[in-house]
């Protein structure tokens, strides 16, 4: 039997305004005329280059963040944010011992495989094939 999701259940966001996709013409605009001053500017000296690289870039920020895509990854940065301040973080000892844990169980399946090779290549190479001797 296939399964087909209910699609009216289902959301997709891709209509955007005419304004909306404008702005981010214009935030596009604004880094490339950021990074085309920065080169053209190479012999007014490094102040007048970064200068109007961190201008065109910040401004290229502002008018991408009024955006509608803008609006939705600062929301998404606020709940991300948010969610950070839910996790429990482990304290110094648990996170120690955590690593010794790991460390030992690294340690032993190398001791394992590198026992079990061993075991494999005598049994093949001196039992069955007689190769060694």
């Amino acid at each position: 039997m296939e399964f087909l999701p209910n699609m009216a259940s289902t959301q997709v966001e891709t209509v955007s305004t005419g304004a909306d996709k404008a702005r981010l013409a214009v935030a596009g605009l604004l880094v490339v005329a950021a990074l085309a001053a920065f080169y053209l500017l190479g012999g007014q000296g490094s102040l007048a280059q970064w200068g109007s690289l961190i201008a065109g870039l910040v401004l290229a920020a502002v008018v991408f963040l009024t955006s509608e895509s803008g609006k939705r990854l600062l929301a998404f940065g606020r709940d991300a944010w948010r969610e950070m301040k839910k996790v429990v973080w482990p304290t110094r000892k648990e996170a120690m011992q955590t690593t010794a844990f790991v460390f030992a169980f690294a340690v032993a399946m190398a001791l394992f495989l590198w026992l079990t090779d061993k075991v494999l290549e005598w049994a093949l190479y001196d039992l069955i094939l007689g190769w060694r001797r």
